[in-house]
């Protein structure tokens, strides 16, 4: 009889060894889901900052100006703007001294 007690204690803790072991993995699983989520949303809210510095940027000089900047090199130029141009391509289109300029802003690190 005390073989038989001898083997419930063991499947008893190798049941107890597994259930910990696939916790563990659901825990690291979830930290490792969070983190990727909340590392998404910081990068969306850096692309929606940098935009609001550009326009803040082009709107400022049109307004002491009376013209729109002819590129993006004159507002980093005369407006500080500021940004990792290895991180973020941005897009200038200028369509006129007097026409606000379309800008497209893209994330070069989220490539699908």
């Amino acid at each position: 009889m005390k073989h038989r007690f001898g083997t419930q204690e063991k499947s008893s803790v190798s049941k107890s060894l597994v259930i910990s072991m696939i916790g563990f993995l659901a825990a690291v699983f979830i930290f490792w889901e969070a983190t990727g989520f909340v590392t998404d949303r910081t990068d969306q809210e850096e692309v929606r900052i940098l935009e609001r510095a550009v326009n803040r940027g082009i709107v400022h000089c049109y307004t002491i100006e009376g013209a729109y900047p002819e590129n993006l090199q004159y507002l980093k130029d005369n407006y500080g703007l500021t940004y990792d141009e290895d991180r973020f391509f941005v897009d200038y289109q200028v369509l006129g001294s007097n026409i606000l300029p379309n800008v497209t802003i893209i994330d070069r690190r989220n490539r699908p």
